[in-house]
């Protein structure tokens, strides 16, 4: 089985994470770090929708149990080399050139709700699927940089209540607070309105770059200021 796999569609590089419940290690940073570097140097592309083969997760998240033996192991760099390497997912999807779409067509919890974040857009289906931030009961707190890019894609009070509470959203509600461009009432549907958005873009590249670089440049900079004084300590986990 594949981690990551892209395919083009009129110009939409449509990349799939294609691993059941997409738990996220270091093979599927490594995966989708190299996937996103092909689809933005290929020059045909004009927008990047991320998403799922997973009819009922679009991602579950880290990877608990390979985070924990990796801790039990004391393989230390291993779980450096992995936060850095989605700190490297996530600036990517910040800066790309073109947009980053994320079509939200399965359960989308902790590190999987976060990555659809880093997206320029959101589109999530309605009719399965909860959008969640467990981390407060699994003690996973957030690197400041992840917090730093969630709070441009979810207003500031929907956010705390959300990573506070660890409560299950619905796409319909996410909507209602603006966190998602619309809900989708099924799969077929979720595709249909995310590629036609998609197809809407032919921006030029340098302009989208700049401007993309101008917003999230404070963003950018906590993430390569802030989260290396946690990872490097691999101060990653709250027992209590």
């Amino acid at each position: 089985m594949s981690i990551v796999y892209r395919q083009m569609d009129e110009g939409v590089a449509i990349i799939y994470m294609d691993k059941g419940e997409n738990l996220q290690d270091l093979d599927f940073a490594n995966s989708l770090n190299a996937v996103l570097d092909e689809a933005v140097a290929d020059q045909q592309t004009r927008a990047i929708v991320l998403t799922s083969s997973d009819s009922k997760f679009f991602s579950n998240g880290i990877h608990v149990q390979w985070l924990g033996e990796r801790f039990a192991a004391k393989e230390f760099q291993a779980i450096r080399d992995f936060c850095y390497g989605m700190d490297e997912v996530f600036k990517k999807l910040l800066l790309a050139p073109v947009p980053t779409i994320a079509a939200i067509n399965g359960h989308a919890f902790g590190n999987g709700a976060i990555i659809t974040c880093a997206c320029d857009f959101r589109f999530m289906k309605s009719d399965r699927g909860f959008f969640c931030f467990p981390e407060v009961d699994l003690g996973i707190p957030f690197l400041p940089g992840m917090d730093a890019f969630i709070e441009k894609a979810i207003p500031f009070w929907k956010f705390n209540e959300l990573k506070l509470t660890g409560r299950r959203a619905t796409a319909p509600e996410l909507e209602a607070h603006h966190v998602i461009e619309k809900a989708c009432g099924n799969a077929g549907h979720l595709m249909d309105e995310t590629m036609v958005f998609a197809k809407s873009f032919n921006k030029k590249r340098g302009i989208f770059a700049e401007h993309k670089k101008r917003m999230h440049g404070r963003i950018i900079e906590v993430i390569d200021r802030e989260n290396p004084k946690h990872i490097d300590a691999v101060n990653l986990m709250v027992s209590e």
